[in-house]
């Protein structure tokens, strides 16, 4: 009985400080500033390679709601412990409560951007709980009465009615100041600002779309992503908010001349519209962490040249308005390829989770070293003089996209019938193209497969094949190969550094 009074005294303190603080990180207009978004952001920062490596392939784009998970539970644990210890010894508690608030105070203003008022919301949310747990501790022995280490301990003097009440009062009550801090956190902002925006029509539009880059196949990736299936990847524990009407971007650096912009000001620029394929360097084989839309955005080769870029500058450093750093070689903006701020996606304001209102895209390198989202700040300088967040964690400073293939259908371990099947997939091999997809079964002879039209050499392309299966277990292999000739190798490697390599094989039951 005693374990279960301390358990509830704990996890009633411990939600009291957390719904507190993130409370008033929403009034105060810094959600970053929350020690559940403080805490996690810094733990995503220092997570070892291995483990990032894991999440993302376990859980993929659930890897942020997995790692809340986590931190709740050890929280619960830790505040239950706390809990029972606090029922004899009240400074255990409070002693818990101050480090609590230190911890959040700690990583709130070690972030990127970070200012004095972040410390706010985890000393409030320090003295919520330090009261929840003084009152809790008085309703043990009576409402009113001081709480002494004879008579907490005995269930006889406990008057469990009004404390299981308050302890249930203060988790509403955290709950619900933990929702209103999220809804204050200035989403519901841009969400409106989001509403206003019109896509531009004003636009250097896409080459037309073959008609017969979607092979109709059940189970085959469409050519096009809808926004809500495309992948995201990040750093950011909470989604950043930031509104249209207050974006501003600072271009400097090693540049002739500083800009300035803000939305409106990007958008009465040359615009273009272009079909590009996005892919996350985390990708494994056969993995689902890429994706194809139709992006509309301001040629970013324009504005360097605006800008006036200093030869010797060989990195743009990209910002987003949360503090990550991205790496891009100029060169890759300036030789032409399509890279561009975009400001829409399929048709449709770029989403929130996807960069509203301005992200990066630059065909042909992976994510971390491209597509920064949220973007505010364009710093010219050297390779030699930055390393960006992760090329600081030990991820390569150059990473184009490899070419890669992957079956889509039939999945890995299903069951097929003997005789005939379709095995159909996308390839990719950005800034070359794809010229040749083959499939074998087991280990028999190559295959070529039926490729769809090519669309542009910035955006895969899907393939389709008829082979013969016959019963039992089968291995089915892809291989691609880019329009120089040059054949994705056999050799399996993992992500890190700089993408991985191997031919997707999957298994399937022939019956």
């Amino acid at each position: 009985m005693r374990k279960r009074t301390g358990a509830w005294l704990g996890l009633a303190s411990a939600a009291a400080a957390l719904g507190v603080a993130h409370l008033v990180s929403g009034l105060i207009g810094r959600a970053e500033a929350s020690p559940i978004v403080a805490v996690g952001s810094a733990a995503i920062d220092r997570v070892p390679r291995w483990l990032k490596e894991f999440a993302i392939g376990t859980f993929g784009t659930a890897d942020k709601l997995v790692l809340v998970l986590v931190m709740a539970a050890v929280v619960s644990v830790v505040a239950i412990a706390v809990g029972i210890a606090s029922l004899r010894r009240p400074e255990v508690g409070y002693a818990s409560l101050v480090l609590l608030a230190t911890i959040g105070v700690l990583a709130a203003l070690t972030r990127p951007n970070a200012e004095r008022i972040d410390a706010i919301p985890a000393l409030a949310g320090a003295a919520a709980g330090a009261i929840t747990l003084r009152l809790m501790r008085r309703e043990l022995v009576g409402a009113g009465e001081p709480a002494d280490t004879a008579t907490v301990g005995n269930p006889d003097a406990v008057s469990r009615r009004r404390f299981l009440v308050g302890g249930a009062v203060a988790l509403g009550a955290a709950a619900l100041a933990g929702v209103a801090g999220q809804f204050l956190s200035r989403r519901s902002e841009a969400v409106a600002s989001r509403s206003r925006v019109v896509v531009p029509t004003e636009v250097a539009p896409a080459p037309p779309v073959p008609s017969g880059v979607d092979l109709g196949i059940d189970g085959l990736t469409t050519f096009t992503t809808p926004n809500a299936d495309f992948y995201r990847i990040d750093t950011a524990l909470i989604v950043p908010t930031v509104t249209a009407e207050e974006w501003r971007l600072h271009v400097h650096g090693m540049v002739e001349r500083e800009l300035t912009l803000d939305f409106e000001q990007l958008n009465a620029r040359s615009l273009i519209e272009r079909d590009v394929t996005l892919a996350c360097v985390s990708n494994e084989i056969g993995g689902d962490l890429i994706g194809n839309a139709r992006w509309i955005g301001a040629p970013l080769g324009d504005l360097l040249a605006e800008a006036g870029v200093d030869p010797i500058a060989d990195q743009l450093v990209s910002t987003s308005i949360d503090g990550f750093t991205c790496g891009t070689p100029v060169s890759a903006v300036t030789d032409g390829r399509d890279a561009m701020l975009a400001v829409a996606m399929n048709g449709e304001p770029l989403p929130i989770e996807h960069g509203f209102p301005v992200r990066m895209v630059v065909p042909g390198l992976y994510g971390y070293v491209s597509a920064t989202k949220w973007v505010v700040d364009l710093e010219l300088t050297t390779f030699d003089s930055f390393d960006p967040y992760w090329i600081r964690r030990g991820w390569a400073e150059q990473a184009p996209i490899k070419t890669q293939s992957r079956v889509d259908t039939p999945r890995h371990d299903s069951s097929v019938k003997a005789g005939e099947i379709v095995v159909a997939g996308v390839a990719w091999a950005q800034r070359v193209g794809i010229s040749r997809v083959e499939v074998r079964v087991d280990d028999g002879p190559w295959a070529d497969a039926d490729l769809a039209d090519v669309a542009s050499i910035d955006t895969w392309r899907p393939w389709k094949v008829i082979t013969r299966v016959e019963p039992g277990a089968r291995r089915l292999q892809v291989r691609a190969t880019d329009a120089d000739g040059v054949t994705q190798p056999e050799a399996r490697t993992e992500p890190f550094p700089d993408g991985a390599t191997g031919w997707h094989t999957i298994l399937v039951d022939v019956a």
